[in-house]
C-alpha cells in the first residue's frame, strides 16, 4: 500500500485518483484549492465516488510515498506549494503535465532525481456540479508513459491492476516530442473558435503541416526520433477525431480560463531559439493566444 497525494482534482487528477482506488490498496489525499464535499468520476467501467482525505491548505500536508502534480502547467508554482510538506521524507513526484518541460518546470521547487515526468492521453472533462458533487467523465482509456528508471517502473506499478496504460519507456522523449507535434495543431482550433473538423480543410491543414514540422525539426535538436512523415500522420489523426470535438487548450479559451499555450506551442518557439531554429508558425500561434488572453 502506499499513501498517495494527488495535487490538482481537475479531470486528469480526477481519473488518476479513481484508478488508484481501484487499485484497492492505496490511502489517497486530494490536495486542492477550494473544499471538495464529494469527487464523482464517471469512468467507461461506470461511475466512481472517491473516498480520499481531503485538503486545502499547504500547512495541512504531512509526509506521503508518492505525489502526483495534476494541476495546468501554469499552475506549477501554486502546485509546488504543498511539496515541502508533502515530500518531507523524501517522496518522489510525477508531473503529469502537457509539455516536455515537466523537469525545468519543478526543478526549482525539488530535486532533480525525485522528479518523474509523465506523458498523459486521457480524453476526461470537468462537468458541472450536482447535489453537490463535484462531477468529472473520461471518455476513453488513459496512457501514462513515464521514464524507464526506478521511480519510473515503482510509478507503474501503482497502476497494476487497474485499467490505465502506464508503462516505462526507454525512449520518453520522442515519446514526449509526439504528445508535443499532437498538441500544436490544437492552437488552430483554439485561435479559430472552431472544433476539430476546421482542419480538414486544405489550407488550415497547411498551416497545421507547418507547425508540426516545426516541432520535429526542434524535436529532433531535442533528441526525439521523429520522421519527415510524421506531420502528416499528425494532421491524419486530428482530422479522424470527431469533427463537433474540442481540444484542452480550445475549451479553456471558450470558458475563459487560462490557456497552456506557454507549455504547448511555445515550448517549441523557446526550444527551437535555444538551438537556432526557426518557428514562425508556432510563434505566430504564440503570440496571437497571448494577445488574446491580454485583452
Amino acid at each position: 500500500m502506499a499513501k498517495i497525494a494527488i495535487v490538482g482534482a481537475g479531470a486528469i487528477g480526477g481519473v488518476v485518483a479513481a484508478l488508484l482506488q481501484t487499485a484497492g490498496r492505496h490511502e489517497l489525499v486530494l490536495c486542492v484549492r477550494r473544499p471538495i464535499r464529494q469527487l464523482a468520476v464517471s469512468q467507461p467501467e461506470g461511475e466512481l465516488r472517491i473516498d480520499a482525505t481531503v485538503l486545502t491548505r499547504p500547512e495541512e500536508a504531512g509526509p506521503v510515498d508518492w505525489v502526483m502534480i495534476a494541476t495546468k502547467a501554469y499552475d506549477a508554482e501554486a502546485a509546488a506549494r504543498w511539496l515541502d510538506g508533502l515530500c518531507s521524507a523524501g517522496a518522489p513526484v510525477a508531473i503529469l503535465q502537457n509539455g516536455v518541460e515537466h523537469r525545468e518546470r519543478f526543478a526549482p521547487y525539488i530535486a532533480k532525481d525525485q522528479i518523474v515526468p509523465v506523458i498523459v492521453d486521457c480524453p476526461a472533462e470537468r462537468m458541472p456540479s450536482q447535489d453537490g458533487v463535484d462531477r468529472i467523465a473520461q471518455r476513453g482509456p488513459i496512457s501514462l508513459k513515464v521514464p524507464d528508471s526506478t521511480h519510473g517502473r515503482e510509478f507503474v506499478a501503482l497502476f497494476a491492476g487497474t485499467a490505465a496504460d502506464a508503462a516505462a519507456v526507454s525512449d520518453w522523449t520522442t515519446v514526449a516530442w509526439k504528445k508535443l507535434c499532437h498538441n500544436a495543431v490544437g492552437a488552430l482550433p483554439a485561435l479559430l473558435l472552431q472544433p476539430a473538423g476546421v482542419l480538414r480543410g486544405e489550407a488550415i491543414g497547411e498551416v497545421a503541416l507547418d507547425m508540426v514540422r516545426e516541432c520535429i525539426a526542434v524535436g529532433r535538436a531535442e533528441g526525439a526520433v521523429l520522421s519527415d512523415s510524421f506531420a502528416e500522420e499528425v494532421l491524419a489523426a486530428s482530422r479522424r477525431s470527431a469533427p463537433d470535438s474540442i481540444n484542452s487548450l480550445h475549451a479553456d479559451r471558450l470558458a475563459g480560463r487560462p490557456m497552456e499555450t506557454a507549455a504547448r506551442n511555445g515550448a517549441i518557439v523557446r526550444k527551437g531559439r535555444a538551438h537556432g531554429i526557426p518557428t514562425p508558425a508556432n510563434a505566430m500561434a504564440v503570440a496571437l493566444l497571448d494577445a488574446l488572453t491580454a485583452k
